[in-house]
């Protein structure tokens, strides 16, 4: 595992300054380009593969990004994905052309295929599609309108986070999660994880309405979120909480830490995707791990097979997760 030091050094900032854009410090007074380095440098430092020769062909492939970049920030998840695809696309030989959804773009001839990351509205998805290029979509099935996906197994990696509660003698677990919108704007997106940690709790007979929380996939709504369910419960409070991803988590932490609460003797903590973030807070945070940037590597693989074999049939290819179990559980 890179450390702090690692970071700081190829960042070319201190230590101390690392620590706290990893730790979301928003009183910190640093710009999003160096958040973004520093957040880039953690990733890149957590791949292990040597690159390969790169290839010299003519052509781009586009990756679509439905986000913007502050947003990107915000959950590196995402960035994590698209250096993933980007690593791949260079590997191959191609350059790399990045389009964040705030920003104009025009399809031109050099672009060879498009790689979508992140769920996009049906208008977006009809614009993508009716350019006519081979298209991968990753983190988003679209297998039911035969375009080529990469998703995440999110039932199998739910069910590992609350198998583990249970069997670590939980009775009393709590959800904070997110609800995200397209894009455009046009709609809502009702997050998996949501519904199968409802449905899986209800079969186990141990779903509470009262112990689950909704508001955005970040830092500050899991810290106002685990701050509202301290206050409404009380001494029900759960002694196991699954946050809908690492920067839930991270706020749920603080909050927690804030009210005296100790992690995990009176709450276990996991959160959701182990971007690099989850190792440097204190105590660290266990997690589900998405392989992103083997999910990036797969999309862009799908993407250069159907436009080498120009093939009729879609493929979806699901990608399993590992719960990685750290200082914030009871193992």
């Amino acid at each position: 595992m890179a450390t702090i030091k690692d970071i700081a050094q190829q960042a070319g900032v201190s230590s101390a300054t690392v620590s706290r854009v990893l730790n979301y410090d928003e009183s910190l007074s640093v710009g999003d380009e160096t958040k973004k380095r520093i957040f880039e440098v953690a990733e890149q430092l957590e791949y292990t593969k040597h690159k390969k020769v790169k290839l010299t062909k003519n052509g781009k492939i586009a990756i679509m990004q439905w986000s913007t970049e502050k947003e990107e920030l915000d959950d590196v998840y995402y960035l994590s994905l698209r250096m993933g695809a980007e690593k791949r696309i260079a590997e191959e030989g191609y350059e790399t052309l990045r389009v964040f959804q705030d920003t104009p773009f025009e399809m031109t001839k050099d672009i060879v295929g498009i790689i979508s990351l992140g769920e996009c509205s049906p208008v977006q998805v009809a614009r993508l599609t009716e350019w006519g290029k081979p298209i991968c979509f990753i983190n988003f099935d679209q297998l039911i309108h035969k375009y080529d996906s990469v998703v995440v197994d999110f039932e199998q990696a739910v069910r590992s986070v609350l198998d583990h509660f249970i069997a670590t003698g939980h009775t009393k677990i709590g959800y904070i999660g997110g609800l995200e919108c397209y894009g455009d704007r046009s709609g809502t997106i009702i997050d998996t994880r949501t519904k199968i940690f409802e449905s899986y709790l209800r079969e186990k007979k141990l779903y509470v309405e009262g112990y689950c929380f909704i508001d955005s996939f970040e830092v500050k709504a899991g810290y106002e979120q685990m701050k509202k369910a301290i206050s409404e419960l009380g001494e029900d409070l759960p002694t196991a909480i699954f946050a809908g991803n690492d920067p839930i988590a991270v706020g749920c932490l603080r909050a927690l830490q804030e009210e005296g609460i100790q992690v995990p003797e009176r709450v276990s903590l996991i959160g959701f995707n182990d971007i690099s973030v989850a190792k440097y807070v204190f105590p660290s945070l266990s997690t589900v791990k998405v392989y992103t940037e083997l999910m990036g590597e797969t999309g862009v693989d799908l993407l250069l097979d159907r436009m080498a074999s120009n093939r009729q049939a879609a493929k979806k290819i699901t990608l399993s997760t590992d719960l990685i179990l750290r200082e914030s559980t009871l193992n």
